[in-house]
């Protein structure tokens, strides 16, 4: 979210963490802040691990 301040949107930040895992070498996902957007899910957690992956 810091990284790409253009994203506007919870669905828009699961697309760009798939690009940048499919892009990446990481291996690892932690996120410690809950995304500040209207439309973030409850299950936010698990969408965003489950992109990464």
């Amino acid at each position: 979210m810091i990284g790409n301040p253009q994203i506007n949107d919870f669905e828009e930040l699961v697309v760009a963490l798939k690009t940048i895992s499919n892009s990446s070498d990481e291996r690892f996902f932690r996120m410690d802040v809950k995304p500040d957007y209207q439309d973030t899910p409850e299950n936010w957690e698990d969408r965003l691990e489950a992109a990464f992956y």
